[in-house]
């Protein structure tokens, strides 16, 4: 006789996951979420938005990458939800978006009900962070496609920014100041390499680095450092805010540059910071060449704000109050539109 159960499939440990996570859910509530008594829709009160004139909504949507095989291996599920916030919120709010609201979507082989939790909750978590809603979610079991141990996880948010408030290339001038806002380590971009480098230097999570003083799984699943309220922060309270760009896939070259104008071009000081010793550590055990860690890390940068130079040490000031180091990265000079080393 063949059931849903016998081909893999557990509708009771679904159900069991959604009631242990409720509770984490619950603490990224914002006022504007409604409830919605079916469960089927998550509900936002778009009435909060009649506070703007022109309200833009802003969305995006992402995964964590490889970074969830890391995870898996070393069997610590409870702050790889973070990182899914901080790839994507905080795509939103380099336009000058506030975020609202997010949902997400995991994939396993077998729903175990406490690991699904542990995932969820560090979504809401993300979310809280972010200053957003959790308002809904989906867990997939796909027997046969996964193994028991694996999942994937993905997720979208929607924000809004006032038209007028927009931060963009449009408004970087010639002479202003690019600020670097430190990571928290490696984020969630270039785990490919990373496993490439654990692999041919025969590397074991478990091992005790001097570089880093503690387990090189527990390093390389560092969360995300989500930026949403400070840069909200910093774009409300200091002037001449003129964007942001968030450093993921490609580097801080490759993502800076999307936020210059054709006609400038960011100039970077290397010298100016001192990236992580992990970067170091996968650069030395791996033989990475320094262009390819250019182009895959983001080194120590994970979210870069251009800024008129009389606002440079108000904003650096800003952001050293709310816990987050930033420096004087480069400077904004006549160009192509590339970011590029000095």
């Amino acid at each position: 006789m063949s059931t849903y159960e016998a081909a893999g499939v557990d509708i009771a440990a679904g159900e069991r996951a959604v009631d242990l996570m409720k509770s984490k859910v619950a603490r990224s509530r914002r006022p504007e979420v409604v409830d919605d008594a079916s469960g089927f829709a998550g509900l936002f009160d778009a009435s909060a938005l009649l506070r703007y004139e022109r309200p833009l909504l802003a969305t995006s949507t992402d995964g964590v990458g490889t970074k969830v095989m890391i995870a898996q291996q070393y069997g610590k599920h409870d702050t790889i939800g973070i990182d899914l916030v901080g790839m994507v919120l905080d795509d939103l709010v380099v336009c000058g978006a506030e975020p609202l609201f997010m949902t997400d979507y995991i994939a396993c082989g077998k729903v175990v009900p406490e690991r699904v939790a542990e995932i969820v909750g560090g979504v809401a978590e993300g979310c809280r962070l972010a200053g957003a809603a959790l308002v809904g979610g989906e867990t997939a079991e796909h027997p046969g496609a996964m193994g028991p141990d694996e999942y994937d996880l993905a997720g979208a948010g929607t924000g809004v920014v006032e038209a007028s408030a927009m931060l963009g290339p449009a408004l970087v001038q010639e002479g202003d100041v690019v600020l670097g806002l430190a990571s928290s380590g490696v984020h969630s971009n270039g785990y490919s390499l990373v496993r490439h480098v654990l692999r041919e230097a025969s590397l074991s999570l478990d091992a005790v680095l001097p570089e880093l003083g503690r387990p090189l799984g527990e390093e390389l699943l560092e969360p995300t450092r989500i930026y949403s309220l400070d840069c909200l922060e910093l774009a409300r309270g200091t002037a001449g805010v003129h964007a942001f760009a968030h450093i993921t896939g490609g580097g801080i070259e490759g993502n800076l540059s999307r936020s210059l104008p054709g006609h400038l071009d960011a100039l970077l000081d290397r010298s100016s910071w001192t990236p992580p010793p992990i970067f170091g550590v996968l650069a030395g055990h791996g033989r990475v060449a320094q262009k390819d860690m250019d182009r895959t890390f983001n080194l120590g940068v994970g979210m870069a704000a251009i800024v008129a130079p009389d606002s440079a040490d108000a904003a650096i000031r800003l952001l050293g109050e709310r816990g987050l180091p930033a420096w004087v990265l480069g400077e904004v000079v006549p160009g192509t539109g590339q970011a590029r080393y000095r």
